[in-house]
């Protein structure tokens, strides 16, 4: 299996080196290192956790179905251990009437369904390094009471081939740690001393498919008038399938993480930092969500970050944070819900594009705020389907993502995005644009926070590809067999979730239309006529809109969809 990783990681390798690479570089170009987003069909999702190399001091902690262990020894129930395992995970019951919460019946489990899911408690600060393999379980941090106000009490968490399953609520989450931000809300907030860590083992697959627990009310604050609940305060609410009530940092080096969410994907009650690692989020709702109001802040200074939102609760950003979103480093693919007004990063404050690579796709735009690197916005006229779209200058590829989600408008930032003349492509094909001094609609300033509708799609909401549907019935996580399953030599996972591989040899050239706009024609809301259009992309330092007048034809439906 190791041998089998290597050589698939090797290939990744290779592909992120040449993607940019494979025609003649032109010598009026500035040269690129490696600008293009690797393409998301090309990144591991195996089906089975694999162990890396964890070169660190800590606890074992072995995850089975039956028999854990801790530092080889078996884990018991006693809670004065620094972990120990229980039965009492926190789930939305069924049968609880209105005044237990504001789920609904989809939201129910019961207690029969729970008394299979085991937790593993942490309770004591420290360093632990987990392996194994559960399929109803819950690895849970909760270091006290005090631990929010208590700089020691601080957890790493070491991903080192770990499988997690829960149905009913979040695979890991971190109830009291040390919160490390108090102080004045800004985008620059530094979380190096977070109480919640995570890092991914190099060489290591992680894979996390979870749910969430929909708001549970604390009973003694119930309101009730005319038999309605009224007013409650919240004891439980977990969003996502990986969540943090505290700040928390996830880094790493060359490992992977999946996670598959029915809900939200990543979540904390704070802040969020990523510095490392491969991090591939299918989510039902937002990937990732901060979400402090006026307060959370969403940091990349690093890695691999690719996020589908999968459409399952008919809506999702791809980065959502209450408060900022800031990139400095690392590449970002992140794709809102193809049938819903979402943003690929979504930010009530403001977005900071500072470095790294970045693609995000969505049919809303959000603000983006003063940025030290540049950007260029792309409005479509129309619902753009999957494929691979770039900025070219000459015969380089300053940045490029390849999409799978239907989506209306395309945010697209780079190192090497500097000011000249570029083509917009999609599939090879170069679309025609105009330049504008910003993306408006009547009565909308797209360039001040707290200015985007709540829905906003242009154009005709259209049926996503087959593959992105939401299924008519809630999925559920299928049962587990006692052992992780195996992969079979030579294959790359049978994820569901994970993206159709990619067809060898050409890409076909999408069929030629002449559905082109009238010379004279004008979108609502924007001043310009299609005949000023060109296929030359002239960047400018700072931020760049266009609007995108191509006929851009969908790949035709299969018989499947």
């Amino acid at each position: 299996m190791k041998k089998i990783l290597s050589l698939l990681l090797a290939a990744l390798m290779l592909f992120s080196l040449t993607a940019c690479n494979d025609k003649p570089v032109d010598n009026d170009t500035p040269p690129t290192t490696n600008p293009a987003l690797p393409n998301v069909d090309n990144i591991l999702q195996l089906d089975s956790m694999t162990q890396g190399t964890c070169n660190v001091e800590g606890t074992i902690v072995q995850l089975t179905e039956y028999d854990m262990h801790v530092n080889g020894e078996p884990m018991t129930q006693d809670d004065t251990q620094a972990v120990y395992r229980s039965f009492d995970m926190v789930y939305y019951e069924a049968g609880k009437g209105k005044t237990y919460g504001a789920g609904t019946e989809a939201d129910e489990h019961t207690a029969d369904e729970m008394a299979a899911y085991t937790v593993v408690n942490i309770t004591k600060p420290g360093t632990y390094i987990l392996n194994g393999f559960m399929s109803k379980g819950q690895v849970r941090i909760d270091l006290g009471e005090t631990a929010k106000s208590d700089p020691k009490a601080v957890v790493t968490l070491y991903l080192n081939g770990v499988r997690i399953e829960n149905a009913a609520a979040p695979c890991i989450i971190f109830q009291s740690v040390y919160e490390c931000h108090t102080g004045e809300a800004t985008q620059d907030v530094d979380t190096s001393a977070a109480g919640a860590n995570v890092y991914i083992c190099d060489g290591s697959v992680n894979i996390l498919n979870g749910s969430y627990v929909a708001e549970i009310y604390d009973p003694e604050t119930v309101v009730i008038e005319n038999d309605e609940v009224i007013s409650a305060e919240t004891l439980y609410e977990y969003d996502g399938a990986f969540y943090s009530r505290m700040s928390m940092n996830i880094g790493g080096g060359e490992g992977y993480l999946t996670v598959n969410a029915q809900n939200e994907g990543i979540c904390t009650e704070k802040h969020l930092t990523i510095t490392g690692g491969t991090i591939h989020i299918n989510a039902g709702n937002d990937g990732i969500n901060t979400n402090e109001d006026g307060v959370s802040v969403t940091t990349i200074n690093g890695g691999n970050l690719y996020i589908t939102c999968t459409g399952k609760t008919g809506e999702g950003d791809g980065i959502d944070s209450n408060g900022w979103i800031v990139i400095n480093d690392g590449h970002v693919l992140s794709q809102a819900c193809a049938i819903s007004g979402d943003a690929g990063v979504d930010a009530d404050n403001g977005i900071h594009l500072n470095g790294g690579f970045v693609c995000a796709t969505g049919n809303m735009l959000d603000a983006i705020a003063e940025s030290e690197q540049n950007y260029a916005v792309f409005q479509f006229m129309g619902k753009q389907p999957a494929g691979e779209y770039a900025l070219v200058r000459g015969n380089t590829v300053a940045v490029a993502g390849t999409v799978r989600n239907e989506f209306t408008y395309l945010v697209l930032s780079s190192e090497v995005l500097t000011a000249g003349e570029y083509n917009l492509t999609y599939n090879d094909e170069v679309l025609r644009a105009i330049k504008q001094d910003a993306i408006q609609m009547p009565g909308i300033d797209f360039n001040k926070p707290g200015m985007m509708p709540d829905v906003m799609v242009p154009g005709e909401l259209i049926t996503p590809p087959g593959d992105l549907m939401p299924p008519e019935e809630d999925v559920e996580i299928p049962p587990q067999p006692s052992e992780p399953p195996q992969e079979p030599a030579g294959a790359e996972g049978n994820n569901p979730d994970a993206p159709p591989e990619k067809p060898e040899g050409d890409r076909p050239t999408p069929p030629e239309s002449d559905k082109q706009p009238p010379d004279d024609f004008k979108k609502p809301g924007h001043d310009f006529n299609a005949k000023d259009a060109s296929e030359t992309v002239v960047i400018t330092d700072g931020a760049n809109y266009f609007i995108v007048v191509s006929d851009v034809m969908p790949k035709e439906p299969t018989g499947d969809n």
